[in-house]
């Protein structure tokens, strides 16, 4: 065990949860939470950070409820936010197909694709609203893919054996962020959210123990302001951008929870982190993000390898009899539609093994052809057109008849700031919300149940529990509290250093070390050389790092900077995590512990915890928050 590099502290637990049976808690919990009075929400004020599917969804709902709302979002509008580049779909247990779909079902799926490394109560309130999201996205218009005969139609995702994704071709996240951006705009005009664009979130103020406000920097004058509120809810989204390459937006960055991290909030299971199977293979080094081909694809692709090391033929030269469609051959039961971290550790073994095809051999075939026989060209491109569009545009070949080649990339992160059943972190008065929280996914999520928890925790579950802690606003004025002048000293510092390298540069150097060290498998050695690495790039980004212009007008080398500096940060934190964590399970695979056929090898013994750790400006501090199961046993998990 690593002791040196952090101390243990004492044990968290979830003090709101309630009791009681887990199909009434959240009903329970609705009861028993306290209400604002109509007239008293008039003199509450709300800032949310982030306007994707949380931050809008939530910004909507809470103005719609008569908050008096600050929204903040660093894009130019807030339908550019991050979800709009979700593709494949969204999780709803409401069984249309008649396929043997339930609640439980969704929750049991969602704890087990996990690798029961999640809270059961709150997984299983995301399976009970999942039915009420959709219909809140019908009745706003969203035009869900629907069936001949006009219902709406569903499609399988991995990790279950029904079929209860709804969509909207391979534009989903487009779809559902428009329906919560049209929300939104309704409540801008009405006047109770208050819309604020090219604003970045850089620092938390902290005032009597209470979140009370934030700092932000108008992007396009530079002027840093401080903004407060009676509370304050994050909804920025996850961290994958630490390894420079991912399908994340270039602006993703985890500053804000970061700094909300600094200023007390615990970060819960940094090391989960998502590497999705489906993406565009890297193809040089001019790159600087990754595209992302749909899960969905993998209901008719099918995922195949040479079955002889080095074979550089053609793929349609390669006979049926020399493929290894290895995903059906190693997983019969579930195929194509494993969850995310077994293909994803699937394909780098068979990569690893010389069977990899395109450059370098780091990548798969993904084949439609077997699709476009069964179901004709015509009903293919109906389902993914314009995801086959988008593979010819970038790579120039056509998957109608050549097969795709994809390979794993960093996609989503499980980890995120500590929250309760309420969903407020360890800060009273922060809320965190979707992606920016660790609540629902364990070690690994399952295909299209991102935006089932954004649309949750922003439509559903935030606006009924902020109330419990707004009842007892609105709080005195928060006089001096100096923390503007931390961040202007901040940004001073970095234009400061006059080095001789790129913030880019130092960014993709950190990015390659969590790649090759805190990636799809982890060691004990290489986490303790990567630890040392991040040290001495951060020592050395400090001394040569070049950041020109000025902090008062536009500077996007500027705003990249300060985000490098917190990944430096993040990063020894996650490899710490990882290191902590000697088993195996989900997305964090620990080569050390692995079943004989190369499977991951849970410690239930001694890891059934979620680790929540404390920035102490030294050593961190690791706090246990024990698991319990009653509904959902732990035991190997099997897709054969």
């Amino acid at each position: 065990m690593p002791d040196r590099l952090f101390t243990e502290g004492d044990e968290i637990a979830d003090t709101k949860t309630p009791s009681g049976p887990i199909e009434t808690r959240w009903d329970t919990r609705r009861f028993s939470a306290k209400l604002v009075n109509p007239a008293n929400k008039r003199k509450l004020t709300v800032i949310v950070v982030g306007t994707g599917l949380a931050g809008g969804s939530a910004a909507a709902t809470l103005g719609e409820l008569g908050y008096r709302v600050k929204s903040y979002c660093y894009q130019d509008s807030p339908r550019r936010a991050h979800s709009i580049a979700a593709q494949g779909g969204i999780n709803a247990a409401k069984n249309y197909r008649n396929d043997g779909d339930s609640i439980h079902r969704l929750f049991y799926d969602t704890v087990k694709g996990g690798d029961f490394r999640s809270r059961e109560s709150n997984v299983h309130r995301l399976a009970q609203i999942s039915v009420q999201i959709i219909d809140q996205c019908v009745a706003q218009g969203v035009p869900f893919a629907r069936e001949y005969g006009g219902l709406l139609d569903t499609r399988s995702f991995g990790g279950a054996q029904v079929s209860r994704t709804f969509y909207a071709r391979g534009q989903t996240g487009q779809q559902l962020l428009l329906g919560a951006y049209q929300a939104l705009e309704r409540q801008i005009s009405a006047g109770t959210v208050q819309m604020h664009t090219r604003h970045e979130m850089l620092d938390l103020i902290v005032a009597d123990g209470r979140a009370r406000g934030i700092v932000v920097r108008d992007l396009v004058t530079g002027e840093v302001s401080a903004e407060f509120a009676d509370a304050v809810v994050l909804a920025t989204g996850g961290y994958g951008n630490v390894f420079f390459l991912s399908t994340n937006a270039k602006g993703c960055n985890v500053t804000a929870s970061w700094r909300a991290h600094r200023r007390g909030a615990l970060f819960a299971n940094p090391c989960y982190t998502q590497i999705h199977p489906t993406c565009i293979p890297v193809s040089g080094e001019h790159q600087s993000k990754l595209t992302l081909m749909s899960e969905s694809l993998r209901n008719d692709g099918r995922v195949w390898v040479p079955v002889s090391k080095d074979d550089n033929r053609a793929p349609q030269d390669i006979p049926e009899g020399e493929r290894d469609y290895y995903l059906e051959r190693l997983y019969p039961a579930f195929g194509n539609l494993v969850p995310r971290d077994i293909a994803s550790r699937a394909a780098k073994n068979v990569c690893d093994e010389g069977r990899g095809v395109g450059p370098g051999g780091l990548g798969v075939y993904l084949d439609f052809a077997d699709a476009i026989a069964r179901l004709g060209r015509d009903a293919v491109d109906a389902k993914y057109g314009n995801l086959f569009q988008m593979y010819e545009r970038i790579t120039g070949e056509d998957p109608f008849t050549t097969p795709m080649r994809i390979y794993p990339a960093v996609h989503y992160t499980m980890g995120g700031l500590w929250v309760d059943y309420d969903l407020q972190a360890t800060i009273p008065g922060l809320f965190v919300i979707g992606e920016a929280n660790f609540s629902d996914h364990g070690a690994n999520r399952l295909g299209a149940s991102a935006l089932m928890q954004g649309l949750a925790d922003g439509y559903f579950v935030l606006p009924n529990t902020i109330g419990d802690y707004l009842a007892a606003g609105p709080f005195p004025p928060v006089t001096d509290h100096g923390v503007a002048g931390e961040v202007r000293a901040r940004l001073a510092k970095l234009l400061a250093v006059q080095g001789d390298r790129t913030v880019d540069s130092f960014h993709r150097e950190l990015g390659q070390i969590m790649w090759d060290y805190c990636g799809m498998e982890r060691t004990d050695t290489g986490l303790r050389k990567a630890i040392t690495l991040i040290g001495d790039l951060r020592e050395e980004f400090w001394r040569r790092v070049n950041v020109p212009g000025s902090g008062d007008d536009l500077n996007q080398s500027l705003e990249r900077a300060g985000r490098v500096v917190d990944f430096f940060e993040l990063a020894e934190l996650m490899c710490i995590d990882a290191l902590h964590r000697t088993e195996s399970c989900g997305g964090h695979f620990r080569a050390e512990s692995q079943t004989a056929d190369g499977e991951a090898q849970r410690d239930d013994e001694h890891f059934s915890y979620v680790a929540a750790w404390e920035h102490t400006g030294g050593k961190p501090v690791l706090h246990k928050e024990h698991l319990t199961f009653d509904y959902v046993q732990p035991s190997t998990r099997s897709y054969k």
